[in-house]
């Protein structure tokens, strides 16, 4: 299967930060989630996919392509919605349509305006009177409007009400029922990425924890209820983080390691908190 991203070996240093050897890739016709918390380098690697930033290190493909020397065709593939709406706050719809028109040699002025349609995007209000929700209804129907093939967001559903975020969802799962489509989402809200994503890709600090395809990094864990005498008996290679209380040990334990235990299902969220939170044994 082709893949949509290629990234190997990527860092990119800064006073204070340092992005270090992140490596993965992403299927074509799949769903990604970057997830991990502020400050772990989300950012920052959209930015190197992008080619808005050089890295000091390693190499990016983005549809085949190096992003730091593409031309405009790759610019045609690529739909990026960034958490704050980059158009002009003067603007309104129509302007916007005649903007990307002009940028766009394959703008679809049909589907710009089935999606304004769907989003109840008002043709003559300025995007400064949009509320954040309508302003990221706008960025999407910028980005879906021309031969997109890959669609990059930024926390793109970060302060958005449940019923848009929904929305939003579903407009992903349709856009890659076509095979060659593809999407990177970062996003703080993992109950999100846990309903549409193929794989996960984890970064804390700079450095990628695991980049893995959810089913199988949901498979992999479980959260146990354990009593200390129960912990001391699991080998500790198969424990990704606990938590004590006045009532015991909650822990990430593989699958594998739990029979016997009393164990709930483990979602995206409770991995990434026990990494991130949880005590090592």
């Amino acid at each position: 299967m082709e893949n949509a991203i290629e990234v190997s070996g990527l860092a990119k240093r800064y006073p204070g930060f340092a992005l270090e050897g992140l490596s993965f890739s992403l299927p074509s016709g799949c769903i990604m989630g970057l997830i991990g918390e502020n400050g772990a380098g989300k950012s920052t690697t959209i930015r190197l996919l992008l080619g808005l930033a050089r890295p000091d290190a390693g190499s990016v493909r983005l549809l085949g392509e190096d992003p730091y020397s593409a031309g405009t065709e790759l610019r045609e593939r690529l739909g990026v919605v960034m958490d704050d709406c980059c158009v002009p706050e003067t603007l309104c719809l129509r302007d916007l349509r005649r903007i990307l028109r002009a940028g766009y040699r394959s703008f679809d002025g049909r589907r710009f305006d089935a999606l304004a349609e769907r989003f109840e995007l008002p043709e003559k209000k300025p995007v400064k009177d949009y509320s954040r929700g309508m302003r990221m209804k706008l960025s999407l129907t910028a980005a879906l409007s021309h031969d997109c093939r890959l669609l990059i967001l930024d926390e793109a559903t970060s302060g958005l009400d449940p019923v848009v975020r929904d929305e939003l969802l579903d407009i992903f799962l349709e856009f890659i029922q076509d095979e060659g489509r593809s999407i990177l989402v970062s996003s703080h809200i993992l109950s999100d990425l846990e309903k549409v994503c193929d794989y996960v890709t984890f970064i804390h600090g700079g450095r990628l924890l695991f980049s893995e395809e959810k089913d199988t990094l949901l498979e992999k864990y479980v959260v146990a209820k354990l009593s200390e005498a129960e912990l001391r008996s699991l080998d500790p290679a198969k424990v990704a983080g606990l938590r004590r209380s006045a009532f015991g040990v909650e822990a990430l334990v593989e699958r594998s390691a739990a029979r016997g235990l009393v164990c709930d299902p483990a979602g995206i969220e409770d991995i990434m908190l026990y990494y991130l939170r949880g005590e090592t044994k």
